[in-house]
Order: C-alpha cells, then sequence, then structure tokens
C-alpha cells in the first residue's frame, strides 16, 4: 500500500469536493458477454460464480483508481484488492463471504468455495473490521436488471466499490448479463469505468488464459 501525495495530485480537488457530498457514489449498469466463459467454465467443472467472481475482482486490481482509498484527509492505494461477496444462506437470507484474491484462477476457486461455505455455515453481516482493501459485490441471478443501487453509509461515505450481476440471458446468439458498477467519484469518472468494462470484456472473450487450455 502506498500513500498518495495529494498536494501533487491531480485529483486532489475532485477527492476534496465529492468526499463532502452526501451520496458521492455514481454507477453505471451495462451487459457483458458470457458466451465464451459460460460453456469453458462449465467443461473445465468451474463455477460460474467463482469464474465471474474472479473476473469482476481482476479487472479491478487493473486499474488503479479501483484500488484507491479514501481515509480522512489522505488517500491510499493498495497494492491489491479482494472481494466480498453477498452468499445465500437458506432460502432469501445472506450473508458475507470476504475472499482472498490471487491471480491463480484455480487458487482463487478452491479459496472461494472455502469462503461460501463458510459463510453458508456460519453466516455473518460484517466484515474484518478497519478493513478498507475489499470490493464489495452481489449476484442477483434471478433478475436481468437495468440499474442497480447498493446500501452505503454517508457523511462521510466509504470509497468501496460495489458491483453487481443479474441473470444472463441469451440474445442474438449471444449470452449477455448484467453488470452494475459503482464507485466513488472523488477517485473514479466515468472514463475508469468505461476502461474498468472494457478490461472485463477482455477476459470474458478469453477465458481460457486464467481457466487454463483443456
Amino acid at each position: 500500500m502506498r500513500v498518495i501525495d495529494i498536494q501533487d495530485w491531480s485529483r486532489s480537488e475532485y477527492v476534496s469536493y465529492f468526499k463532502n457530498i452526501n451520496h458521492p457514489h455514481f454507477s453505471m449498469c451495462a451487459e457483458v458477454d458470457l458466451t465464451t466463459l459460460r460453456p469453458i467454465a462449465k467443461a473445465r467443472g468451474a463455477s460460474l460464480t467463482s469464474a465471474i467472481t474472479y473476473v469482476v475482482t481482476r479487472a479491478a486490481n487493473d486499474i488503479p483508481e479501483f484500488r484507491q482509498r479514501i481515509r480522512g484527509s489522505a488517500v491510499v492505494e493498495h497494492e491489491m484488492v479482494h472481494p466480498s461477496v453477498t452468499v445465500l444462506v437458506g432460502e432469501d437470507l445472506f450473508g458475507f463471504a470476504q475472499l482472498d484474491y490471487c491471480e491463480d484462477f484455480v487458487l482463487f476457486a478452491g479459496r472461494a468455495a472455502e469462503g461460501f461455505a463458510r459463510a453458508r455455515e456460519q453466516p455473518t453481516l460484517t466484515d474484518e473490521p478497519g478493513r478498507d482493501d475489499l470490493l464489495f459485490m452481489t449476484a442477483l441471478p434471478w433478475v436481468s436488471f437495468t440499474s442497480f443501487s447498493h446500501p452505503m453509509p454517508t457523511l462521510p461515505a466509504d470509497s468501496i466499490p460495489r458491483f453487481a450481476w443479474g441473470k444472463a440471458a441469451a440474445r442474438d446468439g449471444r449470452t449477455v448479463m448484467p453488470l452494475a458498477v459503482q464507485g466513488h467519484h472523488g477517485l473514479i469518472d466515468g472514463i475508469h469505468m468505461a476502461r474498468y468494462y472494457e478490461r472485463v470484456e477482455g477476459y470474458l472473450r478469453d477465458p481460457q488464459a486464467f481457466l487454463g487450455a483443456t
């Protein structure tokens, strides 16, 4: 982790402005293409949920703005950020599974399976106190939504990005899925969101790069 010198930082004015707004987060929702990933993940015996969580997390780690966090008057940039994912508990409740990210998908998928199982057995609505090197994520596989917003604290609002994906649907011979991304505007602008979606689509077009060849 490094502390950013905000005195000589191009975004210092943006952070100062947006952190005093009651709701400084903004969100976008766009469809992403699962056509290639879905059958390959199934053929590998990989969990689609783990694969999507991996892609969403890896793309965020690729972009510095998604690893930056506001801490009072300071801004830090983590070397790596990790997913905290909602897990269905019983029929209609949920808990949080805090996972350790790594670029090795096989290792990550194993950790995710253990984390999801632990969250079902011992559900909790809290993450490790004091950590902000997280990415908050949720899946709603029952609805192909077109927008999404997350609950969050205000004044001060945290600067942890939030993600949600929904039900996959067939469209024009492709399999598409809504992916919503929410971020603190003091750190993230529309251009960073666009770069993020570009990264996600790149991984989804070539999942062999992380799932491995048959």
